[in-house]
């Protein structure tokens, strides 16, 4: 199992087999974002060892969900991938009633990613939709998100990011589903 993990600045590995930059860390780059791209080889089927692998705790990892507020239309809420997803804490701090899930069929149209490559660089890029990180994120400092295509991932400064996708923290994370 290979696992490429190194920093943008000099972009080479081990074996000087060079990574192609995805659209997201181009992004970064442009704006003088600092961040560690994360290439998992089998996509995620075996994410889990390979984090243990890179002594990286499941916890420091985010996964970004779009749902669609009853008033504000799309809304993005990010959560550790360990945690659930709030939806009336998130729809009390994006100023709706309720937001629902977006369904996985809808989801490529709507934010231009496909389940499980969301970002929230991306979507701001393109589509400017509210972003929310659960403020776990804030206190864990650097987070692992998606960079936006399968088995791709990106460590950055939560707090960075936030800033550059005018996204707001908040307590939208819960350790059990709603009922």
């Amino acid at each position: 199992m290979k696992l490429y993990y190194f920093e943008v600045r000099g972009a080479f590995m081990a074996k000087k087999k060079r990574i192609k930059k995805i659209l997201v860390e181009q992004i970064l780059d442009k704006a003088q974002i600092v961040y560690k791209s994360i290439v998992f080889e089998h996509g995620m089927q075996h994410m889990n060892d390979e984090l243990e692998n890179m002594g990286i705790e499941r916890h420091h990892m985010y996964k970004t969900l779009a749902l669609m507020g009853n008033k504000t239309g799309p809304v993005i809420g990010i959560v550790p991938i360990d945690m659930h997803l709030n939806e009336k804490q998130l729809a009390a701090v994006s100023g709706n009633k309720r937001v629902d899930m977006l369904p996985t069929k809808d989801l490529q149209k709507t934010t231009g990613y496909v389940h499980g490559a969301n970002n929230p660089v991306g979507i701001w890029q393109t589509k400017k939709f509210p972003i929310y990180f659960d403020s776990s994120a804030q206190a864990t400092g650097q987070i692992i998100i998606s960079a936006g295509e399968i088995g791709r991932s990106i460590e950055i400064d939560a707090e960075e990011l936030a800033q550059f996708v005018h996204g707001q923290f908040a307590d939208i994370a819960v350790n059990e589903p709603q009922a």
